[in-house]
C-alpha cells in the first residue's frame, strides 16, 4: 500500500496538471459513472492530502474522495489520451495531460461537511504543515499497544506504513515492541521529527531512503540495494540479512499481518 509521500505527490500532480481549469471527467469502468457526471467540466480548484487519503475539490460538486489500498495506481499521461485500457474507475482529462485510477479501495464525491468528518477520524499527518505530534502522544502515552503497532494506526498516526514504521524505529534505536505508554516524550517528539524529515524526503525524491550518509553504499564500499520498493533502507526487507550497523541478523515477524523487522543489537526492549 501506497505511504503517505506518495498520496501528498499525487495531490501535487494533480494539481500541478489539472489545477485551475475545467476537467473531463468520466468513469470508463462504470463504477464511478454518477460522481464522475457531476464533476465533469468543473474547474479542479484544490487537492488535498491526509495520510493515505487524496481529495481532489471541485468548488460546489463536492470533493472526489480517493484511497488507494493495496491495488489501486495513478498513471499520468500527455494529451490526447489514448481509449482506456483495463478497469479504470476515473479518468481526468484536460489540456496539460490526464490521469488514470485503477482498482482503489475508495472513489468516491462526498461533501465538505462528509470530508471534516473523515479528516477528524485520522490521526496528525507529518506532512500537513498544521498537524502536530500532541493529538497522537495523547493515544500513545496512554496504550499498552507496542509502538509499532500504533505506528501503523492511522487514527493514531495517517500516513505512516510499513517501511516508514521499520526504519524510524531503528534510526532512533526503539524496539517496536515496547509499550506506547513506555515511551519517554522526548522518544516520541523525536519520532515525530524524524518522520517529517524522512516523509518530506520522500515526497521530493519519490522514493524511500532512510540510510544516514555514513551507510550508504558508496561510503560503505556494497552493493546498492535491489528490490521493487526502491530506496536505501536498514531494515525494511532485509530479514536476516547483516545490521548495517551492528553486522546481526536482521529480524522479522509477523504483527498485525503485516512483517515487522528491526535489528536486535541496535533495537535494545
Amino acid at each position: 500500500m501506497p505511504e503517505g509521500h506518495t498520496i501528498h505527490r499525487l495531490a501535487a500532480a494533480h494539481l500541478r496538471v489539472f489545477g485551475g481549469r475545467p476537467v473531463r471527467a468520466t468513469s470508463p469502468q462504470g463504477r464511478f459513472g454518477a460522481g464522475a457526471a457531476l464533476v465533469d467540466g468543473r474547474v479542479l480548484d484544490r487537492t488535498e492530502a491526509h495520510g493515505k487519503h487524496l481529495f481532489l475539490g471541485f468548488g460546489g460538486a463536492g470533493w472526489v474522495h480517493v484511497h488507494l489500498g493495496l491495488y489501486g495506481t495513478v498513471a499520468f499521461g500527455d494529451a490526447p489520451a489514448p481509449e482506456p485500457v483495463g478497469a479504470v474507475r476515473l479518468r481526468l482529462e484536460g489540456d496539460g495531460g490526464y490521469a488514470d485510477l485503477r482498482g482503489p479501495t475508495a472513489c468516491e464525491l462526498i461533501t465538505e461537511a462528509e470530508k471534516d468528518a473523515l479528516h477528524a477520524r485520522l490521526g496528525p499527518d507529518p506532512l500537513r504543515p498544521d498537524d502536530e505530534p500532541q493529538r497522537a502522544w495523547q493515544r500513545i502515552s496512554r496504550s499498552r499497544t507496542s509502538i509499532a503497532a500504533l505506528l501503523m494506526d492511522q487514527k493514531v498516526l495517517a500516513g505512516v506504513g510499513n517501511v516508514y514504521r521499520a526504519e524510524v524505529l531503528f534510526r532512533l534505536g526503539i524496539s517496536p515492541h515496547r509499550a506506547g505508554r513506555d515511551l519517554t516524550r522526548a522518544e516520541w517528539d523525536a519520532i515525530w521529527a524524524d518522520l517529517v524529515e524522512l516523509m518530506r524526503d520522500g515526497v521530493a525524491v519519490g522514493r524511500i531512503d532512510t540510510v544516514r550518509p555514513e551507510h550508504t553504499p558508496e561510503a560503505m564500499g556494497r552493493p546498492p540495494r535491489v528490490d521493487d520498493h526502491g530506496g536505501e533502507v536498514y531494515v525494511y526487507r532485509r530479514a536476516a540479512m547483516p545490521c548495517l550497523v551492528c553486522a546481526e541478523p536482521v529480524r522479522t515477524e509477523s504483527l498485525a499481518a503485516r512483517n515487522l523487522f528491526w535489528c536486535g543489537g541496535c533495537q535494545q526492549r
